[in-house]
């Protein structure tokens, strides 16, 4: 018996899997055939259930619509040799969980989380790409359901969980802005939780330094504009004077799995991690003693993004070429062989089960 067995599961009489093309898979453009979802109403959780993708009925009154109860997660699945893996749920699910708690959410218990993911994949395991750098991209979403419009913490919530296959993450080094005008964030408030607000608020400074050059924005702290929060919606690492240094966390930074992870594959191989503040100026003297040899974004799409040119008070840093060499690339490759089963899985981060 699978875990497939114990959740409701409807299946779509019309499968939309011949017309993905596995070849050329944009993210999230292709969404696989099922969804779940569970609703939360008087106090508890309904049993999930599976059914076709498609579009919901809403009120328009809806109380995330207008003060933004809203929460997601994006995580991973991969298919290798009759196994399905889905990497770190554990580490999901309490980040999850602590943005809903932040947001005045009611949380997920772990065996319904857990569950869900299995039900949901092993139904649309065929959507899983097996080519190199294919996964199975999944975004559990909470929302508040409950129709009034008065200024409240909801009563009602929907749970879903959403599947796309994704392809390898190919992108061209980033050009980044130091960001010293606008926030993306601040102490004491939602920068450590993935709710919606902090994504949509983020949108118009990142269009402001698209149309002025840049792929994206290296974000400072609110306070005094000093010091490096994150790059675009992921963590951000740098290479300094041989030792791997990021941001420590924060209320304003974003608990990354895919950070998490990196640091500790960096602390097993023996390379020296710091997490502390960094400093602008710090980043500017790196590059001018020629200290500062690597920088890369971290997270769950891309693993690592490497950044091409710093702009710091007017002027374009330029950083190395990225090889096979680089420190970012190889603890990339590492996290991956994990991910794939190909190298030993020593903090059992994967939930795996047989198809």
């Amino acid at each position: 018996m699978t875990l497939t067995s114990s959740i409701s599961v409807q299946k779509t009489t019309h499968s939309r899997i011949a017309e993905t093309d596995f070849n050329n898979l944009e993210f999230g453009k292709y969404l696989s055939d099922h969804m779940l979802m569970a609703e939360w109403f008087d106090g508890r959780w309904s049993e999930p259930v599976i059914v076709p993708f498609g579009d919901l009925k809403m009120s328009p009154a809806m109380l995330s619509l207008h003060y933004g109860q809203s929460v997601f997660e994006g995580m991973k699945a991969y298919k290798k040799n009759g196994s399905i893996t889905i990497f770190r749920p554990e580490k999901h699910h309490s980040r999850l969980n602590k943005s809903l708690e932040r947001m005045c959410m009611p949380t997920i218990p772990f065996d319904m989380f857990i569950q869900s993911l299995h039900a949901l994949i092993e139904v649309d395991q065929e959507w899983i790409p097996i080519t190199e750098g294919g996964s199975l991209y999944i975004r559990p979403v909470v929302f508040a359901s409950e129709s009034r419009l008065g200024v409240k913490v909801a009563d009602r919530y929907k749970f879903f969980i959403l599947t796309s296959p994704v392809g390898p993450y190919y992108s061209k080094p980033f050009r980044l802005k130091v960001e010293e005008i606008f926030v993306r964030t601040a102490e004491g408030g939602t920068g450590f939780a993935k709710c919606a607000g902090n994504y949509g608020g983020a949108f118009y400074p990142t269009q402001v330094a698209k149309n002025e050059g840049f792929d994206q924005i290296l974000w400072t702290d609110s306070k005094e504009h000093k010091y490096i929060d994150e790059v675009g919606m992921m963590n951000v690492m740098f290479v300094l004077d041989g030792k791997i240094v990021t941001p420590n966390l924060s209320t304003s930074i974003l608990d990354g799995i895919t950070r998490d992870s990196l640091l500790t594959i960096a602390r097993d191989s023996g390379l020296p991690v710091e997490e502390r503040k960094v400093s602008i100026d710090e980043l500017e003297a790196g590059f001018k003693n020629k200290s500062l040899t690597e920088a890369f974004g971290a997270g769950t799409a891309a693993v690592v993004a490497p950044i091409a040119v710093i702009h710091v008070h007017g002027i374009d840093y330029q950083l190395p070429a990225v090889s096979a060499q680089s420190i970012q690339q190889k603890l990339k490759a590492k996290l991956m062989d994990i991910r794939l089963g190909t190298a030993p899985d020593t903090h059992r981060w994967n939930y795996v089960f047989k198809v």
